[in-house]
C-alpha cells in the first residue's frame, strides 16, 4: 500500500542526560546529502519548535528534569502527528531524544481515538520509569510510563513535589486520552539495560520482550512472527526505533546511552523494514542519533539513514 510520507523533525533533547541529540535529525539529513540521496527532497518535511533553551538554565524539577518543556513538546507532537495522520499521510518522526515519544503516541491516539494501538519498542532501555522511581531524573527514561498512565508507586523511592506531580499528570493526559496504550499491546525488542524498579513493573504488567539473544539464535523472521502474533489484536501499530538498540561496536558510540551486545545493524534494518510493510503500521519514530558522541564521524547517522531509506521504500510500494 503506497503511503504519502511526511518527515516530522523534532530536535528536542531536553529529556536526555547528554548533549547533542538535537543534532541527530540534521546529521541524518547531512548523511543523505553526502550520499546524494534525494530522500528529503522527495517527501514533505515539517519541523517542530523545540524548548532546548531550557538546557541553558537550572531546572526546578529534580525527579523529572525540564518537565515543563516536555509538556510543550508533547502537546506539539500531539497536534502535528494527529494532523498528519488525519491528512492520510504517514508521519516518519526524526527526534533527538526518546523522551518525547509519549507525545507521538498521544498524536496517534488523537487521530485514532477508537482504535487499539500496538507499540513495538526497539531499544536498549525499557523507558518505563516515573518521577517516583527514576535514578537520574531524565524524562527520556519515562515515555512509555506516560503512555501507559502508570506511576509505579509500588517501587517508589523518590518524593516528587506537587509541581512535578501536576506536570506529570498533565503529560499522561495529553490528548485527553489516558491511558493511551495497554501493557498487552506493547512488545519490546533488544531491551537489555534496566533498573530493578523497571524489572518489577515489567514483570507485574507482563509486558512481552524479545531479547537480542533470541533474535540472534532464532532469526529476525522468528522475531517478526512473535511481534505480529502478539500485536494481532491491535488495529494500528507504532514503531519506535532507538538507535541504541544496536550494538555500538558494530555501529558507533554516536548515541547518548550506548549498551553493548545489541542488535546487528542488519537485524535492526530487517525488523524495521518488515514492519513498514504491515498495513497496520501508522507511524515510525527514529531517535537518539548523537553526532557529538560519534567517534566514527557521523557513522551512526549513515547507518540510520540506510534503515530509513529502506523503510521508506517499503512504505512507498
Amino acid at each position: 500500500m503506497h503511503r504519502n510520507i511526511t518527515f516530522l523533525i523534532n530536535k528536542s533533547e531536553i529529556t536526555a542526560g547528554t548533549r547533542g541529540a538535537s543534532l541527530g535529525p540534521e546529521a541524518i539529513m547531512c548523511a543523505a546529502r553526502k550520499k546524494e540521496s534525494h530522500l528529503f527532497a522527495a517527501n514533505k518535511v515539517e519541523s517542530l519548535r523545540d524548548d532546548n533553551h531550557l538546557l541553558d538554565v537550572e531546572t526546578a524539577f529534580q525527579y523529572a528534569k525540564r518537565i515543563d518543556g516536555v509538556l510543550d513538546i508533547y502537546e506539539s507532537l500531539n497536534t502535528s502527528v494527529s494532523t498528519i495522520l488525519k491528512n492520510n499521510e504517514f508521519p516518519l518522526v526524526l527526534s533527538g531524544d526518546h523522551g518525547s515519544a509519549g507525545g507521538t503516541i498521544a498524536g496517534i491516539r488523537s487521530a485514532f481515538p477508537d482504535k487499539k494501538l500496538g507499540v513495538l519498542w526497539i531499544d536498549a532501555h525499557a523507558d518505563i520509569h516515573t518521577p517516583y522511581t527514576t535514578p537520574s531524573g531524565n524524562v527520556h527514561g519515562m515515555p512509555l510510563a506516560t503512555a501507559l498512565g502508570v506511576d509505579n508507586i509500588e517501587c517508589k523511592k523518590n518524593q516528587p513535589d506537587d509541581h512535578t506531580i501536576s506536570y506529570w499528570n498533565q503529560l499522561k493526559n495529553v490528548g485527553n486520552i489516558a491511558p493511551k496504550i495497554n501493557p498487552e499491546d506493547i512488545i519490546y525488542v533488544a531491551v537489555r539495560d534496566v533498573e530493578n524498579e523497571e524489572i518489577e513493573i515489567l514483570n507485574r504488567l507482563a509486558i512481552k520482550r524479545i531479547a537480542v539473544e533470541e533474535v540472534r539464535e532464532k532469526g529476525v523472521q522468528n522475531a517478526l512472527s512473535i511481534i505480529k502474533e502478539h500485536l494481532d489484536h491491535c488495529d494500528i501499530i507504532y514503531v519506535s526505533f532507538d538507535v541504541d538498540s544496536m550494538d555500538p561496536d558494530l555501529t558507533s558510540y554516536g548515541t547518548g546511552t550506548p549498551v553493548k551486545n545489541g542488535l546487528k545493524p542488519e537485524e535492526a534494518k530487517e525488523l524495521v523494514v518488515a514492519m513498514m510493510a504491515d498495513p497496520k503500521a501508522v507511524c515510525l519514530e527514529v531517535v537518539e542519533v548523537n553526532p557529538c558522541l560519534d567517534e566514527k564521524i557521523n557513522k551512526m547517522a549513515e547507518i540510520t539513514l540506510d534503515i530509513i531509506e529502506a523503510a521508506v521504500e517499503n512504505l512507498k510500494k
